[in-house]
């Protein structure tokens, strides 16, 4: 079996039996299981090309968590009741450095959601060229319409029990949805206040005064538009006098659209959980960003600020807008085959994922088949981990980076990311497929890693 190169057929044996074998050992979490499916799509060339692979069973490890952890976060509301969640963390894999990954809080979290994040970690970590790992964490407390007394001392209870596993050379959590610097803020305090020791390198997303790196709020949403932006190039396109509908209203969303109108595009829907604004004349970021990270209003407050604008209740309906340009950046499959079919129909020509996994199967499958230029979030959305890593670095040496120097070193991360990625489609046949070209870059690095280590 283990020749130069194994049969096509083969490896899709061997892959359709530990896929099934990731159903069996983790029922009902689909998405976890689309995750794993996704990936192994794209690798079976490699694994023809390089059955050692297989030989070493590098997938057979990669897809079963190094570690996962789940805890009782027990906290008191203002109203003196004691309130119960669930907290998790998965430390996926550390081949190549220490867990790295956010923390997202939402009433949605659950063992596939944690484990699926976590598993998409492992590429975008390795992606990035840091030498991080992949983890995951979060709770499914929701901090919507919660005071920050209570948000404080559920993050002083969450970290008291997270305490025990991270460490600053050992697994380093971040935010995510829910997570941003005010829970982080509380959690690093309590974790100080544990461990009797600043150490500024456990958590990353921390505030510019105690740790932070400047550029990170940014960070995501500019990265998935310098993504995207090479993409563009790469097809002989721009930004520039483009149409762009980008769902949410989060840090993601928010800079993606900032950074996008910055190269010349037009704005013109953003949504939040409840539903989506649509502005003819073009959406005033600057309003979203009072809205939303100021007064934390609902975005339907925009049409009385903006009444040429109007307002639909429902965030789904957002992908019926005509646009040049799709950016998804607000949660994990929010984007369906109706949807792109409809996106398809209006006239897209590219597609980008500012969220994780934000497309479905099905959906991704129907931009792939008309040719919609399409950035898969491990890659797009890569530039909120890497500038955490910039972060770690800056607290290594205990030092401050300009926003200038960070940025350009995000938008040099972004860049070489597209061009593996690129690369990697053209080694493989798949040529323009940055699905596949973003899985088997970061599969390689990861596996040949696990192999040097042996096994472990």
């Amino acid at each position: 079996m283990y020749g130069l190169e194994l049969e096509n057929e083969n490896v899709r044996n061997y892959l359709n039996h530990l896929y099934e074998t990731v159903i069996v050992r983790n029922p009902n979490e689909v998405e976890f299981h689309q995750a794993v499916r996704e990936v192994f799509d794209s690798l079976v060339p490699v694994l023809v090309k390089h059955p050692t692979y297989i030989k070493h069973r590098v997938l057979d490890r990669l897809v079963e968590p190094e570690r996962l952890i789940t805890f009782r976060v027990p906290w008191v509301d203002d109203e003196g009741i004691v309130q119960v969640n669930r907290g998790y963390r998965v430390q996926f894999n550390s081949a190549i450095g220490p867990y790295k990954g956010g923390l997202r809080f939402h009433p949605s979290v659950n063992t596939s959601i944690i484990k699926f994040l976590g598993f998409e970690q492992i590429f975008k970590n390795s992606l990035t060229g840091q030498s991080i790992g992949a983890g995951k964490g979060g709770s499914d407390f929701d901090p919507k319409g919660k005071t920050n007394m209570e948000i404080m001392r559920f993050c002083q209870s969450f970290m008291t029990e997270l305490s025990r596993f991270i460490g600053p050379d050992l697994d380093v959590p971040a935010g995510d949805i829910g997570v941003g610097a005010r829970e982080i803020g509380y959690m690093f305090g309590q974790y100080k206040k544990i461990k009797g020791a600043y150490e500024a390198g456990v958590l990353t997303g921390k505030g510019i005064n105690f740790g932070g790196s400047l550029g990170r709020k940014e960070a995501t949403g500019y990265g998935t538009v310098y993504f995207v932006a090479e993409m563009l190039k790469e097809n002989g396109k721009s930004f520039e006098n483009k149409t762009v509908v980008v769902s949410g209203t989060g840090n993601v969303s928010i800079y993606a659209m900032e950074k996008a109108k910055a190269f010349g595009a037009k704005i013109v829907a953003c949504s939040d959980s409840n539903g989506y604004i649509y502005d003819p004349d073009g959406i005033n970021i600057e309003t979203v960003k009072l809205l939303k990270e100021i007064e934390n209003k609902r975005i339907k407050e925009y049409i009385h600020i903006h009444p040429t604008a109007s307002y639909k209740e429902g965030c789904d309906g957002i992908w019926s807008i005509p646009c040049d340009i799709a950016l998804p950046c607000a949660t994990q499959n929010e984007l369906n085959q109706q949807a792109a079919k409809l996106l398809i129909a209006n006239g897209v020509i590219a597609v980008g994922e500012g969220a994780n996994m934000p497309t479905t199967h099905d959906a991704m499958a129907e931009f792939l088949e008309h040719n919609v230029l399409f950035a898969p979030g491990k890659a797009a959305n890569a530039g909120g981990v890497a500038v955490s890593s910039l972060e770690m670095a800056q607290n290594s040496s205990r030092t401050t980076w300009t926003l200038e120097k960070v940025d350009s070193k995000l938008q040099t991360i972004m860049k070489n990311i597209f061009k593996q990625c690129m690369e990697a489609s053209v080694e493989y046949s798949v040529r323009g497929n940055l699905v596949a070209g973003a899985n088997i870059v970061g599969f390689v690095k990861v596996a040949d890693a696990m192999i040097s280590q042996g096994v472990i």
